[in-house]
């Protein structure tokens, strides 16, 4: 949310060279009423985003230790098969292009596989997936983004996802990686299936079981929800606290702005009384 002038601000409010005060001063109440609602946002997403952060750091510990089993093990992704592409947004606006930049990495994912399928974690993203992809997408979740993610939340995501009708052969999900307290940019992390598992060139030395290896399968997936919702959700309150910041100092500028022109506006009818006034009683005298 941001508030911002082109050209002069005065210009919509001047009629024959002077805007009413009334006009200017109802102008500067709404004004500094947004600035009030602006800065209490931006209260609220700093404290959310303490939390946030630790939620994260939390979630990513788990997140990493998954990666780190696929990595010694050299599972990748299998060259051919059915994908589907997990996007986790939330469903709360107000926090800069965040949501926008998550829609446009999967619209370039599916421009190289235009077959894959989209199941969209949160409303902001399902809307705009909706209008350019909605042939692609099996599956979308409301309610996403109110609070801090738990692995419950999570593990009950992936256990949808793994109901879906279709077998597939690669998941990525789509997610805001934080960066610092103003940067983010969206990051892709495989959730590895089965057959790419035991494809692994290294698996075997980690002996596990067919039933293990379903349970590390689901277990690994849902962490990387959990992962990608924890992070997104830190970035979007960043976000939203740098987007209110910026909307109260606009706010604070245009305030500015109209309290000279409100100056100037009342110093102009005072003058414009005293003239009256110095005239009236000079015609006085002479009559």
């Amino acid at each position: 949310m941001s508030l911002r002038f082109f050209g002069d601000p005065a210009k919509p409010f001047l009629t024959n060279n002077y805007a009413t005060l009334r006009e200017i001063e109802g102008r500067l109440k709404s004004i500094r009423n947004i600035e009030k609602i602006t800065n209490t946002m931006k209260v609220v997403a700093s404290t959310k985003l303490a939390r946030a952060q630790r939620a994260m750091s939390d979630s990513k510990v788990y997140g990493e230790a998954s990666n780190e089993v696929f990595k010694q093990a050299e599972t990748k992704p299998l060259p051919t098969g059915k994908t589907l592409i997990i996007v986790a947004s939330s469903d709360k606006g107000l926090c800069g292009g965040i949501h926008s930049q998550l829609s446009k990495q999967t619209r370039r994912i599916l421009e190289e596989k235009p077959d894959a399928d989209l199941a969209v974690l949160g409303e902001k993203c399902k809307a705009q997936l909706s209008r350019s992809n909605p042939q692609n997408m099996v599956l979308s979740f409301g309610g996403v983004g109110k609070d801090i993610p738990t692995f419950a939340e999570a593990q009950a995501i992936a256990d949808q996802i793994q109901q879906l009708p279709a077998k597939y052969d690669n998941i990525e999900i789509v997610f805001n990686s934080f960066k610092t307290a103003i940067s983010y940019e969206p990051t892709i992390v495989p959730a590895f299936s089965e057959e790419a598992i035991l494809a692994s060139e290294k698996f075997s030395e980690f002996e596990v079981d067919d039933e293990q290896l379903v349970a590390l399968r689901e277990f690994s997936l849902a962490n990387a929800i959990y992962w990608a919702l924890a992070e997104g959700h830190a970035c979007e309150q960043s976000a939203r606290r740098n987007a209110m910041d910026n909307a109260s100092k606009n706010a604070g500028e245009m305030i500015q702005k109209f309290q000279i022109l409100y100056n100037r506006t009342r110093q102009a009818a005072i003058t414009g009384e005293l003239v009256e006034i110095i005239t009236g009683a000079a015609a006085s005298e002479e009559s």
